[in-house]
C-alpha cells in the first residue's frame, strides 16, 4: 500500500509539475496574471507559443478615477526599462472607452499608483496615470489616433509613450514624472469598461528592453541577446534563441537550414531544428568580427578576423573558409579589411577597407590576388553587397552629409543615392529575387559614420526602384544587429539580433 501511495503522489506531483510549466508558458513572459478590483466578470491570458501573440480577455468598470477594474498580465521590474507592442481590438466591441495598452504598476490594488499608454475603442491613445494612491487619474491625449504600435518607457522617474501606425516611425506624444517605488508591475492589460461585457486584445512582438547604463559601452559590456525572425509580409517577429552572451549578425544559410552568427570571436552554426549553436572550426583564426557570410552557392564562408602582419601592423583581414569549415585562406594582404558581399559568380569579393586615411568600398578575386578600388569619396563608404543578379553593388555612404544608401556598377560607375529620409542607413540587403533591400536606420543624432551599440533603431524596407521606405520592426540594437546578408532562400523572412540588459526572455 505504501508503495502503491508513493506512486500516485509521483503522478499527482507530475501532473501539478506539468501544470504548472503549461501555465508558464501560456503566459509567456509574464510571472503574475490576475484580474485587478475583482470585476464580476473573470479575465485570462493566452499565450501562442509557436506564433508568440498574447490574447487577453478582461472585464472591469473602468480605468480612471481613483480606483481601477481590469485584466492584467505582468512581470516585476526594476530600474529603467522600454515595453514595446503591436495591439488590437477583437470585435466591434460595446463601449467606445473599452481600453488596452501598456502599464506600470506600484502594487496590483485597484487604487495603485500607475502609468500606461492607453488605445481605447475609439481610437484615442493617451498616457493615463496616477500620480497618488488612490487619488483621480490624469491624462496626456496623443494628438496620433488608433496607433498599431505603442511603446511606454521608465526613464528615472520619466514615463514616455510614443506611438506609431504600421510602418511608421514611432512618434513621442506625451511624458511625464513620477517616482515609483520599485519594484513595479509591468506589462499588458484590457479593461471593458462594463461590467456585463468581456473583451478581447490581441498584442504580437510584445518586448520588454532593458537599456544600457550611462556611459555602458557595448564592446566592453555586451548585452545579453535575441535571436529573431521576421515574418517581412505580416511584420511579425519570433524569437529563437535568446543567451545572455552576446551574440551578432545572422547569415541565412542557402538551403535555409540553419543560421551563422558570431560570439566572442567564434562563428556558430545555429541549426533550425534543433536551435543547439555549433561551433564552426575556423583553426586559428578566432577573432572573428560581424562581417562574415556565404556565398550564393552557399559552399564557401567568408570571414573577417583580427590579425597581424610581418610589419607589426594589425586590423581586421578578409579570410575564406568552407563552410563546414576548416582552416581559413587569408584573401587579403592590407588592414583593415572588412567583407560585405560575394559576387553571383563567386569570383569576387567586396569589402569596407581603410587606405590611405580614407574607408572605401574594395574589391578582390575570391581566391586571391591584387584588390582594386570601387569608390573614392571623401568620408565612409562601407557594407558592399551585390544584388543577385549581379548588376549592382549597394552600399551605404555618408559623402551626402548623412549616411545613406547608394548603389554603383559593379565596375564602381554609376554611383546613385537610393534611400532617403531624416535617419541614417546602415547595411542593405537585397532579397533573392532582388526587388526589395531591407537596412538598419539610426536616429539623427548618432553620427552619421557611427552605428553604436544600444540604440533604439529601425529595420526598413525599401522597393529596389523605388525611395519610399517604411518601417519593418522597432528594435533595441544597433552594431551587430543586422551587418552582413540576412533574408531567407525564399525571401519571406530575415534574421537579425536584438539587445537587452535585462532577462532576454522577457
Amino acid at each position: 500500500m505504501v508503495r502503491l501511495l508513493t506512486i500516485s503522489n509521483c503522478l499527482i506531483m507530475t501532473m501539478l509539475m506539468n501544470s504548472v510549466e503549461t501555465l508558464a508558458q501560456n503566459h509567456g513572459a509574464f510571472t503574475s496574471v490576475t484580474d485587478i478590483g475583482n470585476p464580476k466578470l473573470k479575465g485570462s491570458t493566452k499565450f501562442d507559443e509557436s506564433r508568440q501573440i498574447y490574447t487577453l480577455t478582461g472585464s472591469g468598470l473602468n480605468m480612471w478615477a481613483n480606483t481601477d477594474e481590469f485584466h492584467f498580465a505582468s512581470v516585476k521590474m526594476s530600474g529603467d526599462f522600454i515595453l514595446t507592442t503591436f495591439c488590437r481590438f477583437e470585435g466591434t466591441g460595446v463601449v467606445l472607452h473599452r481600453k488596452m495598452g501598456l502599464i506600470i504598476r506600484e502594487n496590483l490594488s485597484p487604487g495603485s499608483r500607475y502609468a500606461d499608454a492607453a488605445v481605447h475603442g475609439d481610437g484615442l491613445t493617451s498616457l493615463q496615470y496616477r500620480a497618488k494612491e488612490n487619488d483621480i487619474t490624469s491624462e496626456i491625449k496623443a494628438t496620433l489616433t488608433e496607433p498599431n504600435l505603442i511603446q511606454l518607457e521608465r526613464k528615472g522617474d520619466t514615463i514616455i509613450i510614443r506611438c506609431a501606425k504600421s510602418g511608421d516611425p514611432l512618434t513621442e506624444t506625451g511624458r511625464m514624472s513620477i517616482a515609483f517605488n520599485a519594484p513595479v508591475y509591468a506589462g499588458l492589460f484590457v479593461c471593458s469598461h462594463d461590467t456585463s461585457v468581456i473583451e478581447k486584445a490581441i498584442f504580437h512582438n510584445f518586448r520588454i528592453d532593458v537599456p544600457a547604463g550611462e556611459n555602458v559601452d557595448g564592446y566592453q559590456t555586451p548585452s545579453a541577446c535575441r535571436l529573431e525572425l521576421m515574418d517581412v509580409v505580416t511584420g511579425t517577429r519570433k524569437v529563437i534563441y535568446t543567451t545572455k552572451g552576446h551574440i551578432e549578425a545572422p547569415n541565412w544559410s542557402a538551403a535555409g537550414k540553419y543560421l551563422i552568427y558570431n560570439s566572442g570571436g567564434l562563428l556558430y552554426k545555429f541549426p533550425l531544428d534543433s536551435k543547439t549553436p555549433e561551433k564552426i572550426n575556423t583553426s586559428d583564426v578566432v577573432n572573428n568580427n560581424n562581417d562574415h557570410g556565404l556565398s550564393f552557392d552557399g559552399k564557401m564562408l567568408a570571414i573577417s578576423s583580427s590579425a597581424k602582419l610581418p610589419d607589426g601592423r594589425s586590423g581586421s583581414m578578409v579570410y575564406t573558409v568552407p563552410v563546414e569549415g576548416g582552416i581559413p585562406k587569408a584573401i587579403t594582404k592590407n588592414v583593415p579589411s572588412y567583407w560585405h558581399g560575394w559576387s553571383p559568380d563567386g569570383k569576387i569579393l567586396v569589402y569596407c577597407a581603410e587606405r590611405n586615411g580614407d574607408y572605401d568600398v574594395w574589391g578582390i578575386p575570391s581566391k586571391g590576388g591584387e584588390e582594386f578600388q570601387l569608390t573614392n569619396s571623401k568620408g565612409l563608404d562601407d557594407g558592399p553587397e551585390y544584388t543577385p543578379d549581379g548588376k549592382f553593388i549597394y552600399f551605404n555612404s555618408v559623402r551626402s552629409g548623412m549616411m545613406k544608401i547608394w548603389r554603383m556598377r559593379p565596375d564602381g560607375s554609376g554611383q546613385e543615392q537610393v534611400s532617403f529620409g531624416k535617419y541614417n542607413d546602415w547595411f542593405a540587403h537585397i532579397s533573392p529575387d532582388g526587388k526589395q533591400m531591407v537596412y538598419i536606420s539610426y536616429p539623427a543624432d548618432v553620427p552619421a559614420n557611427s552605428h553604436p551599440h544600444n540604440k533604439r533603431v529601425l529595420l526598413q524596407i525599401q522597393q529596389t526602384n523605388a525611395p519610399e521606405s517604411k518601417v519593418l520592426a522597432y528594435i533595441y540594437g544597433g552594431q551587430g544587429t543586422m551587418n552582413v546578408p540576412s533574408w531567407s532562400p525564399d525571401g519571406k523572412m530575415i534574421a537579425f539580433v536584438s539587445f537587452t540588459y535585462g532577462d532576454p526572455n522577457y
